[in-house]
Order: structure tokens, then sequence, then C-alpha cells
């Protein structure tokens, strides 16, 4: 099932499934926000746009974030006003490959085409060839590069058209 945060979710436990979700791209050498961050960052990041999460049997399995278009995001493609954008993307480690994932980015884009955005767009780094490719199949594509500040690798912006999704 996948849902918004409820004020009963605990912001700790998110902090560590989004740890463990992350734990591998670490391993690869990439230190993204979410490999660490505290709980207060979670929150944080959660308060600047919409929180969804993915239950199975009670717990929660996976979370993106939604940040509709307007929203400030430090990149020539972001800062555009009709780019939703979305991050603090995690599946548990044991979920992954099973679809949570394609629930999760297909909830944020069904947000994004309601709130009558062209595009939805993410970042990822740029050398995580696997998520690069995987967001290829799910219809994004490569927009332009980004170095965000403090981090050890050079992302990639990857957007997708949301024409179709408005249009039903």
């Amino acid at each position: 099932m996948i849902r918004r945060l409820a004020a009963t979710d605990s912001i700790d436990d998110l902090t560590s499934l989004l740890h463990r979700a992350y734990a591998g791209l670490a391993a690869m050498g990439f230190n993204y926000t979410a490999v660490d961050q505290s709980a207060d960052v979670t929150l944080a990041r959660i308060a600047d746009g919409l929180c969804f999460v993915a239950e199975m049997d009670s717990t929660i399995v996976g979370t993106i974030m939604y940040y509709p278009s307007g929203t400030k995001g430090g990149c020539p493609w972001y800062d555009r006003p009709n780019i939703a954008k979305i991050g603090q993307f995690g599946v548990e480690p044991s979920c992954q490959g099973t679809g949570v994932g394609a629930l999760l980015l297909q909830r944020a884009e069904a947000e994004a085409a309601l709130a009558g955005a062209d595009e939805i767009a993410l970042d990822t780094a740029e050398e995580a060839h696997h998520l690069v490719s995987w967001y290829g199949r799910c219809g994004y594509r490569f927009i332009e590069h980004a170095q965000w500040d403090g981090k050890v690798y050079r992302s990639v912006i990857l957007s997708k058209p949301l024409h179709a999704l408005n249009a039903s």
C-alpha cells in the first residue's frame, strides 16, 4: 500500500530505512545525504514537500519525497516553475527489485500530474549506472549535470514529461 506519511509514523524508523536503502550506494563510494543523515535532516527534508511511504504487513518498506513545481532546487532545471521534483527515495534492500520502488515513483508522478506540472525530475550519481538505467526505463531522460556541495560524485538531472498523465 502506498500512502502519505502519517504523524504517527516514526521518523527514526524512516531514517533507519533510508540508511539501509542507501548502504549499497555508500559501499560504491557515493556520499548521498540519505546514507547517514540524522532524523532531524529527514524531518527537514519532509517538511519541504509530500512524503509517501510503501507499507507491507504494517511495516514501512519504502519512501519517496515529492516536491511541487516552483520549489527551488539548486540547479537550472529544478528552478524552472513547471518542474516538480522527487528525492529521498529509498526501498528496503530486501524489497528492491519487487516493484515497490516503481509504485512509489508512479505515486509521485501522479501527484505531480494532478498538480499540473509539465515534468517531474530527480538526480542521482552519474556513476550509479544501475539507477540511471532504471530511471531511463521508467521514462526519464538526461537534462544536465549538477555538482552538489559536499558530494564526491557528479549528479545527473533526469526528467520525465507528464503530458500523457496530465491528459488522463
